[in-house]
């Protein structure tokens, strides 16, 4: 994987980057740049704690897209989303996946039977090959592995029912410098992006075999854990109905303890293709 990076996102936890330790626990050999942005006052401890770590210009990053707000608040991470794309092509990789910097796992989802069964990934070198190559020979602007919450419901849940590619795309995201995106929002920017660009035509998905699982947002300090304290999910989840509002709908989300979450009504986010049946 000469041409292939993969990149971890972090803020403010030089010492807590569990990432790095759990891609090679799970067999992943190649190379790892940790991406961090002039604003971090602990810069100093992540150069001394890591091999290759990337320094980004935070402000003017901020310059090239639509942050859907003037609160001056840059502690998100949409900012080194958007800067990977100029890094990766400086250290000469054409693609390249961003990671968040508190996962702790990665799992095979296997369904048999209408269950899921979780199995640990030992080869994740091989795991990403094939994500790779998957990506490679499809028009995907980019894809990401599913996530632990994906999966909720056991049996009923719709991947246990029918495992497919879904549009939902967060978290982890494979790219590649010549097909280029903007992740656009300061915050809930995953969300924001796979719905405004999906509308647009782009194609984004998450694959449903391979999944990986991460810190509790809010009990994890450093990243974006403060600026989610702040605001929570109620604001969060409004900037995607701000740039979608056709699609994005905010509902109580939850089982005994409800929050406000985005709900997308994917017949109204996305370009159809239409019967020809129906041609005039």
């Amino acid at each position: 994987m000469n041409d292939f990076v993969v990149f971890i996102l972090s803020h403010g936890r030089a010492k807590n980057v569990y990432t790095e330790k759990t891609l090679r626990k799970h067999g992943y050999t190649g190379k790892i740049v940790v991406v961090i942005d002039n604003e971090d006052q602990t810069a100093d401890d992540y150069i001394e704690n890591f091999e290759h770590v990337e320094i980004f210009d935070k402000k003017a990053i901020a310059a090239t897209f639509d942050e859907a707000d003037n609160f001056e608040d840059r502690r998100a991470i949409v900012y080194a989303r958007n800067a990977c794309f100029d890094i990766a092509e400086k250290l000469g990789y054409k693609y390249f996946i961003q990671m968040d910097d508190d996962y702790t796992y990665f799992e095979y989802r296997v369904y048999t039977n209408q269950r899921q069964v979780p199995v640990e990934v030992r080869n994740l070198d091989s795991v990403l090959l094939l994500l790779l190559d998957f990506y490679k020979k499809t028009p995907f602007a980019t894809i990401s592995m599913a996530q632990g919450g994906d999966f909720i419901g056991g049996k009923n849940n719709r991947m246990a029912k029918r495992p497919t590619i879904f549009r939902k795309c967060m978290n982890s995201f494979i790219c590649s410098t010549d097909r280029r995106f903007q992740f656009i929002g300061r915050i809930n920017e995953d969300v924001n992006t796979y719905v405004k660009q999906q509308s647009i035509g782009l194609l984004m998905g998450t694959i449903p075999f391979v999944a990986l699982g991460q810190k509790t947002t809010q009990k994890n300090k450093g990243g974006m854990t403060d600026l989610y304290l702040d605001s929570g999910t109620y604001v969060k989840s409004f900037y995607t109905v701000m740039f979608s509002p056709s699609s994005c709908t905010i509902k109580p989300m939850g089982d005994k303890h409800k929050r406000l979450h985005h709900s997308i009504k994917w017949d109204y986010a996305v370009p159809k293709i239409i019967n020809e049946k129906f041609k005039k």
